[in-house]
């Protein structure tokens, strides 16, 4: 693990982020204590996995058809409904 002072990372400033690229972790210090750390940037995460998610065919054809919510029970009566028999 490298270690610099302030100074060198006012001077050198891109040097240092491209150095902790290639070798990892570097500490800054002043007065001789630790006060920062310059980390590399992680690997880039996975792609969630709603992301991934691909519509099955036979959705896609209801979806393209224009029928996809077709018969189904109105939910705002059912809530109303249920509503009125709890008064």
């Amino acid at each position: 693990m490298k270690s610099i002072t302030i100074r060198e990372l006012h001077e050198r400033t891109g040097r240092w982020l491209r150095e902790a690229g290639r070798r990892g972790q570097i500490l800054v210090t002043f007065n001789g204590k630790t006060v920062a750390k310059i980390l590399p940037e992680k690997d880039k995460a996975a792609t969630p996995y709603f992301s991934r998610r691909k519509s099955s065919p036979s959705f896609k054809r209801r979806f393209e058809s224009g029928r996809f919510g077709a018969g189904g029970a109105d939910s705002t009566a059912a809530i109303s409904e249920d509503r009125e028999d709890r008064v």
